[in-house]
């Protein structure tokens, strides 16, 4: 009894502080016009109404709902902080289910910070990070699907992943989860129903077999595109490989036009790698500069060289650069050979120093050790020439680079981007369905265990969609968020 008291005492604490009214600056820290905060919560008028200060005389607790008042943010003498403008929206037609306040002031951090410190000494308290929208979730305005996808939305780098994500907001995946719960509940009342009419077990246990095939075929089918999903979610990640003094640091300032790595006739001066991003034609490119690739004692340029091996292998785009000037190694050669053999689609090939050919690429080579530039490597593989020093044919290795991200992104059929958490869950939610499906395909089948095992599976349902999904779990979510949504 001791237990149950305490264990409602704490629902009670939660929902008290689920309540409270909290505030938190929305707009991005940084220059800019304007600045918006944001109050929700059951006090939330009355802390307003305390540090606002209306024309005429008027009160935040007497103004309309879905208005917009102008007037002034006060402090403790009644001296105006700051012109704002006040967006009023009750409850529970709010993105919170609560009563919410909007300010909009002038972007000054100082200014801010003196709103806030306001809003706090009339009852607020700081938001914590996600809690506007976990509150949208608790108060059953959205569901975890949705919220996530809200965070999606915001740190979309892709226009692919921006589309993707505003469905998901509205309800998309949500809805093809819904409908994957109605399936699986479907399939429980066939399982329970056997146990009323035995004389049907045979016909019941086949329809629910050929119900859970279909929808763990379902699973699978969106399940194998995650890693394709996680390139429209995070941008492209295309890695500059190839042997020193090659040119790569060269092509790497070309593309994103500045001086971001260092460049020197020394051979060996990348060490490590290098990470810059810009934004182009509606992808995020983030270009990673490796170090180059050579026989060398040297302890750190070992640990560069093996992790420009690393990120040829994560890369989703290589840039593979050979020195046109001069013949290969033989050492080189199975370099490029190798990399060619593993990563063939996903490279493009890039001659450099094109500007340079006619002095010193010479099919006359005496050392034995050497090839000429026409060896059969590049003789079988298309590549493109570029210089640095004339940016010759950059644009057309820009163009390669988006026929690339075409290709990738045209492998991805499934309309919805699974975030880890999603995936780890349908994970499981497979290896339940699987487990039924071999329970079904026994000789004799014990349907009160089969029904045991779809209740888990339905239970999982409400995980991925929040239903049931525990305080922890909730925190693990929203700890990723930004403390203004």
């Amino acid at each position: 009894m001791a237990d149950k008291r305490e264990l409602l005492k704490k629902q009670d604490n939660l929902d008290m502080a689920d309540n409270e009214t909290i505030i938190a600056q929305c707009s991005p820290q940084g220059k800019g016009a304007i600045a918006l905060l944001k109050l929700s919560g059951s006090n939330t008028r009355t802390i307003v109404n305390a540090l606002a200060e209306l024309p005429q005389g008027r009160q935040i607790m007497d103004i309309s709902t879905g208005t917009v008042s102008f007037g002034w943010v006060i402090d403790d003498n009644k001296q105006h902080i700051d012109q704002v403008m006040f967006i009023v929206m009750d409850g529970p037609k709010t993105f919170t289910g609560q009563d919410t306040i909007e300010i909009t002031c002038h972007n000054n951090q100082f200014l801010i910070e003196q709103i806030i410190s306001q809003a706090i000494k009339h009852g607020a308290r700081l938001a914590q990070q996600g809690e506007f929208a976990r509150r949208a979730v608790l108060n059953g305005k959205i569901d975890l699907i949705q919220a996530e996808a809200i965070n999606d939305l915001i740190h979309a780098n892709t226009q692919l992943a921006l589309k993707k994500s505003l469905a998901q907001v509205e309800g998309s995946f949500s809805a093809w989860l819904q409908l994957i719960e109605t399936d699986l509940i479907k399939a429980l009342a066939w399982s329970e129903a056997s146990f009323e009419f035995l004389d049907e077990e045979e016909e019941f246990g086949f329809q629910i077999k050929e119900h859970i095939q279909d929808l763990n075929c379902q699973i699978i089918d969106l399940k194998k595109t995650f890693d394709y999903q996680q390139q429209i979610r995070q941008g492209i990640k295309i890695a500059l490989i190839g042997s020193v003094n090659a040119g790569k640091s060269s092509l790497f300032n070309a593309l994103l036009n500045q001086n971001r790595s260092i460049v020197t006739e020394i051979a060996g001066t990348t060490r490590d790698i290098v990470e810059s991003g810009l934004y182009k034609n509606g992808n995020y490119w983030t270009l990673i500069d490796t170090a180059g690739i050579r026989q060398t004692n040297d302890i750190i340029e070992k640990e560069g060289i093996r992790r420009s091996f690393e990120q040829a292998i994560i890369a989703d785009i290589i840039l593979l650069v050979f020195d046109g000037s001069r013949a290969l190694s033989v050492e080189e050669e199975a370099f490029y050979n190798q990399l060619l053999t593993d990563h063939k689609h996903k490279i493009i090939l890039i001659k450099n120093k094109s500007d340079l050919d006619s002095i010193n690429c010479t099919n006359d080579v005496k050392d034995k050790d050497l090839k000429p530039c026409s060896a059969s490597i590049f003789e079988n593989n298309s590549y493109i020439s570029f210089s640095s020093i004339t940016k010759n044919n950059l644009d057309k290795i820009e163009e390669q680079i988006e026929q690339k991200i075409t290709q990738l992104f045209s492998a991805i059929e499934s309309p919805f981007l699974l975030n880890k958490r999603q995936f780890s869950t349908l994970l499981t939610l497979e290896s339940k369905l699987k487990a039924i499906i071999e329970m079904l395909s026994q000789k004799f089948i014990n349907y009160e265990i089969i029904s045991l095992n779809l209740r888990d599976a339905i239970e999982q349902m409400s995980e991925l969609t929040g239903k049931s999904v525990n305080e922890a779990g909730l925190d693990m979510v929203f700890k990723e968020f930004c403390v203004g949504k």
